[in-house]
């Protein structure tokens, strides 16, 4: 028996809860609702509960319901995963990451409440975040599915509005390699009667079929709400909710439509100047992110082909300047259709290895460049950041992507 409690430190937490499951996914519900319900997490009384799947614009969409729920007066908690530096980033309550102290009493009451029930990592994760949502009472909750949605630990809890935000093939051994299977596990998070809203403008026919199963109440782009993008902004039509004059956001237009749609169910009335305001300000960490102006450096956290799209799409902006890119990648992700997505919006290429088990081999990814583009190969991050250092001019582009852990490493070689 392990001897971890109230005075262990969090990182003592996560390294043993690393170690207790025998494997890193273990799909299914039967397990971690089984402990949820000794604990009481099965319903969060007097809280909205909005579930969140999607293959990308999951953490985009929650940032921005976040953003503007706010500043409407709401008191809210997001979950979401990975983190980039800190696991507490994981579990945020009024825009604040949770404490060491209050993951840790909830690691305590799980261990307690689970007996001899072998929960994963992820389980721990979301029943810990359920945990301190519930002890701060709050208006509203986010929860971001982690791996497709129908059996992912966030579905233990019925939420009141469900929303998908893209579908496209990731995950193939989990959740199947055709957008129509894909499509029906993300839409395992629909409940009937209540409101389930997608962003994908390209709906999968298994999606609209499944809410139609279970009565759902389906609406997605052009049915049920609408955007128009103009030059220098952008205007929302849905049911009850008109907006003109919407700045246009830092993070993906499509996904700020969607949080719109939930907005919508959530608070009809919203003021408008709240929701110009907020979709200004809404950022996200590693999704598209500035990190320096001069030379001009983003970060971007891009890992399968319809985020390489997207990211292809907003370098766009940047034609006629010199385009370096600093990747790295997990090997279990589509990282040719990646590099291929973006290889001609790139003039040279600096490839890493990754400091972990799954990091895919830089000369490998190297290899998925064909012609003539110059490209680099290195061992690790700080070896890669040194080479494209040297070679970087001022008013150069430099986009640093391919992985959650690529942009972490990027950012922490400022502290070492």
């Amino acid at each position: 028996m392990h001897s971890l409690n109230h005075h262990s430190s969090l990182d003592a937490w996560l390294a043993h809860l690393m170690s207790i499951h025998p494997s890193e996914i273990d799909m299914g519900l039967t397990r971690v609702t089984a402990v949820a319900k000794i604990l009481g997490l099965t319903t969060l009384t007097n809280t909205k509960i909005v579930t969140v799947a999607g293959t990308n614009g999951k953490g985009t969409t929650c940032a921005m319901i976040e953003q503007v729920m706010a500043k409407a007066g709401w008191r809210v908690g997001v979950y979401s995963s990975p983190h980039l530096m800190k696991y507490n980033e994981r579990v945020r309550v009024e825009g604040i990451d949770a404490s060491d102290e209050a993951l840790i009493e909830a690691f305590c009451a799980i261990d307690k409440a689970r007996g001899d029930i072998s929960l994963t990592f992820f389980e721990y994760a979301t029943l810990a975040g359920l945990y301190v949502f519930k002890a701060a009472k709050l208006d509203l909750v986010l929860l971001e599915v982690g791996l497709g949605g129908r059996l992912d630990a966030t579905n233990l809890i019925d939420a009141d509005i469900s929303v998908i935000t893209a579908i496209d093939i990731d995950h193939q051994e989990y959740l199947g390699d055709t957008r129509e299977l894909v499509g029906r596990e993300k839409a395992g998070v629909f409940r009937t009667c209540r409101p389930a809203i997608v962003g994908d403008p390209n709906m999968p026919q298994s999606v609209v079929d499944y809410a139609n199963e279970i009565e759902a109440n389906l609406s997605a782009v052009g049915y049920g709400f609408t955007y128009q993008q103009k030059t220098s902004d952008w205007q929302f039509s849905g049911q009850s909710l008109s907006i003109d004059r919407l700045p246009l956001p830092q993070l993906p237009l499509p996904n700020a439509v969607t949080a719109l749609a939930v907005v919508e169910q959530l608070l009809p009335t919203v003021d408008h100047d709240t929701v110009r305001a907020s979709l200004q300000q809404a950022r996200l960490t590693g999704r598209f992110e500035t990190y320096s102006e001069h030379p001009l450096i983003l970060l971007d956290v891009a890992h399968n082909p319809h985020a390489a799209a997207y990211l292809a799409s907003r370098l766009a902006a940047h034609k006629g300047r010199r385009i370096l890119a600093l990747c790295g990648m997990l090997k279990d992700k589509d990282c040719q259709a990646v590099i291929t997505t973006l290889k001609d919006c790139v003039d040279a290429w600096y490839f890493t290895d990754l400091n972990c088990d799954r990091s895919a081999n830089a000369i490998e990814l190297g290899s998925y460049l064909s012609g003539d583009t110059p490209s680099n190969h290195f061992g690790s991050m700080n070896q890669a950041w040194q080479a494209l250092n040297q070679d970087m001019l001022s008013d150069d582009v430099v986009i640093v992507f391919g992985s959650f852990y690529t942009v972490a490493e990027f950012k922490n070689l400022d502290q070492e």
